[in-house]
């Protein structure tokens, strides 16, 4: 089984709250220096993923990143779990694209790739957390899409996927190739071991440009989203004493103070 795994490097979500930053002029998070970034935690899920259905059927692992030529980090991770090979998407093309551009780089990249049976992606990033990506990936494909997944199994030349539904779970049997968003309830991700974490180190991740992966300037250009603020939350608390003679005269007090509110 050939899989491609899509996955994002994004800053550190333990990072102390002090330490995140926003630009409100170029509306983008700036990085906290020191702080090296990570893999998304869904993504890290969806390479586990298909390692564990690599243990079994066999085949290979190919990780492909869109984000800056340090993204090649969270390829060599990816590796050092269990992945065969990786590439980046980097190009200023490439910058400030919405979820639709980026499916749409991420299907140029695949193409490219060639033959596969299986892409996973993570069900949502961990730092924007819109969700999109995968859906749009499988559109642009034309290929089956199944969401939220805790378990996939390769049966013949259909996958049998166990997803997460508001009540429980549900069983989603798709042909290959098909498409699947990875969810945290997969489990804990592997530790990547030794002789794994060596060959990854020694591992020189390509980079592709949107001419390398023939990505149009014009599609490019075709965003659907717009960001026009982006701010950090602020949380303001206020207390106010409520007076009384006696705590039945203070209750009084309360209950028209409430009343007020409504």
């Amino acid at each position: 089984m050939n899989i491609i795994v899509c996955v994002k490097q994004v800053i550190d979500p333990e990072i102390p709250p002090v330490k995140f930053k926003i630009d409100p002029e170029k509306k983008e998070v700036v990085p906290p220096p020191g702080v090296p970034p990570v893999i998304s935690v869904f993504d890290e899920r969806a390479v586990e993923a298909a390692c564990r259905l690599k243990d079994k059927q066999g085949g290979t692992i190919t990780v492909i990143s869109l984000g800056p030529e340090k993204a090649s980090e969270v390829v060599k991770h990816s590796i050092a779990m269990g992945a065969d090979e990786g590439y980046v998407l980097n190009d200023a093309a490439f910058e400030g694209l919405d979820s639709f551009g980026i499916a749409y780089v991420l299907s140029k990249a695949i193409a490219k790739i060639g033959a596969y049976d299986l892409v996973l992606c993570g069900r949502q990033s961990a730092d924007w957390g819109s969700g999109q990506v995968g859906s749009i990936l499988a559109e642009i494909l034309g290929i089956p899409v199944v969401t939220l997944a805790c378990d996939i199994e390769a049966a013949d030349k259909n996958i049998k996927v166990k997803r997460v539904v508001k009540d429980g779970y549900e069983m989603v049997e798709a042909p290959l190739p098909s498409l699947v968003t990875v969810s945290s309830e997969l489990g804990l991700p592997r530790l990547p071991a030794g002789m794994r974490i060596m060959i990854a180190a020694r591992k020189q991740v390509p980079v592709w440009k949107a001419a390398d992966i023939g990505a149009e300037a014009s599609e490019l250009d075709k965003a659907h989203v717009e960001i026009t603020k982006l701010s950090v939350p602020t949380r303001k608390t206020e207390c106010e004493m409520i007076p009384g003679d006696s705590p039945d005269q203070a209750a009084e007090n309360l209950a028209a103070k409430l009343a007020e509110l409504l």
